[in-house]
């Protein structure tokens, strides 16, 4: 049941979500431990996932109650289109009475979805990687990752995006992780460099709803300009053929993700750029079998969007124009919400009127240092609201405080929640919630 909080500060005022709700339904016809330096390449030995004996340390975590059966959906999710379709997810059936309890500034029994980064271990160097101040500080250890995800079963967790930080598939421990989740009904994503992905195929095939790879480039020779391994020899091969893999047996569905760098000199000229490689990736993509193409735009390392020459915009628009003739039921181009403001030349100060995030009472970040409200404030001592290694993931989220970033100081980039958080904020008045909902599609709000 959801608990009283706080009543929303004075001024904690949303726009525009009624025509959003409104626009949506009118178009919708559906609904921290150190550890060695990382290896990585096709000769690392496989890391198996065998029995520790319990850390005698560690206080015994009280035994929780069975958490209610979770909503029946597809493994995979059932609308590619729909995946950056934020708004539109939270008007599902099941979706919905936790979001209305959100308006009412509610609190919640636990979040619905939990961004999980096992490690800060990362087998690559990209030098514009905008996670660089929280790599290599360490990951969960074995014993209280397993015993996270076991929490999690125990808890309204409906989906956990195994993300980073650093690279997810090099936990020792990931395999158990994704076996627990997966049992428990709980529904999978995963944001990988695609390096591991031979080494846990049966798992990533058969258990997870999605795999988002972060490719970055369409060709051998761009690829390691921006994403260099720590070894030296190019990844590119490998990455390709482990989506292949990937492809062939896969439940759930594929991603290939494009993230639209430049890197500039001191007289300000471009050294390097994937700027003209957007047609020739997104054609891989479909070749190599996956289900969508993502495009997104390079951000500075607070996240705000680097606006472009308008010469550059125009070279991507041409290549996503011919992209669209690719285009089918099986293969669908994403542009993210920051690169839809690049190349509509928007500020990249997002004003924000309202002073709590709804969305951070609807799903949190899970990191080996710290929880963090949300992915955009990883590493921010301000957005820390607990320690997974010091309490229960239960414990944590009773006594957290989801109301400690003000998104009108805090959050002046184009922050991907926001259209969410305006039409929550809308929800709060009875006369702008919507009559009809939509059946279930996709956990991962």
């Amino acid at each position: 049941m959801p608990k009283e909080r706080n009543p929303a500060p004075a001024g904690n005022a949303f726009t525009h979500g009624a025509s959003l709700r409104a626009a949506w339904l009118a178009g919708k016809q559906h609904p921290a431990e150190p550890t060695a330096p990382a290896q990585h390449g096709p000769d690392v030995p496989d890391h198996p996932d065998e029995p520790r004996a319990p850390d005698a340390s560690r206080p015994e975590t009280p035994q929780q109650p069975e958490a209610p059966q979770r909503p029946a959906v597809p493994l995979a999710t059932a609308q590619v289109a729909d995946n950056l379709d934020l708004v539109g997810k939270i008007y599902q059936e099941s979706v919905f009475p936790s979001v209305l309890s959100v308006a009412r500034s509610e609190r919640l029994d636990s979040p619905l979805v939990v961004d999980l980064d096992p490690t800060t271990v990362c087998d690559l160097a990209c030098p514009e990687c905008i996670s660089a101040d929280v790599l290599h500080h360490g990951q969960l250890s074995k014993d209280r990752i397993v015993e996270l995800a076991e929490e999690l079963t125990r808890t309204g967790v409906r989906a956990v995006i195994l993300i980073g930080g650093g690279e997810p598939l090099l936990h020792r421990a990931i395999g158990t992780v994704i076996e627990t989740l997966h049992g428990a009904g709980i529904r999978i994503g995963l944001v990988t460099n695609g390096t591991q992905i031979h080494r846990h195929i049966d798992r990533l095939a058969g258990m997870l709803s999605w795999v988002r790879v972060s490719v970055d480039a369409g060709t051998e020779e761009t690829y390691p300009k921006f994403r260099p391994s720590r070894g030296g020899r190019s990844m590119f091969p490998l990455v390709v053929g482990n989506m292949r893999l990937l492809a062939e047996r896969k439940a759930g569905r594929l991603g290939y993700s494009f993230l639209l760098m430049q890197r500039f000199g001191k007289d300000g000229t471009v050294e390097a750029s994937n700027y003209d490689e957007v047609y020739t990736a997104g054609r891989l993509a479909k070749e190599t079998g996956c289900d969508y193409f993502e495009l997104k735009a390079m951000l500075d390392q607070d996240h705000y969007t680097v606006n472009q020459d308008e010469q550059y915009v125009d070279r991507v628009n041409e290549q996503w124009e011919r992209l669209k003739e690719l285009e089918d039921d099986s293969f669908h181009l994403l542009r993210s919400s920051n690169w839809e403001a690049v190349r509509h030349g928007a500020d990249p100060y997002q004003p924000k009127e309202y002073a709590t995030c709804a969305v951070a009472e609807l799903r949190t970040t899970v990191t080996p240092t710290g929880v963090y409200v949300c992915p955009y404030h990883r590493g921010n001592p301000k957005g820390r609201i607990g320690d997974i290694r010091e309490t229960s993931f239960a414990e944590l989220w009773r006594q957290a405080d989801t109301t400690v970033i003000d998104p009108r100081k805090d959050c002046r980039f184009q922050c991907a929640r926001h259209a969410t958080n305006t039409a929550i904020g809308d929800l709060a008045e009875p006369r702008n919630r919507p009559h009809t909902l939509v059946p279930d599609f996709d956990p991962f709000i």
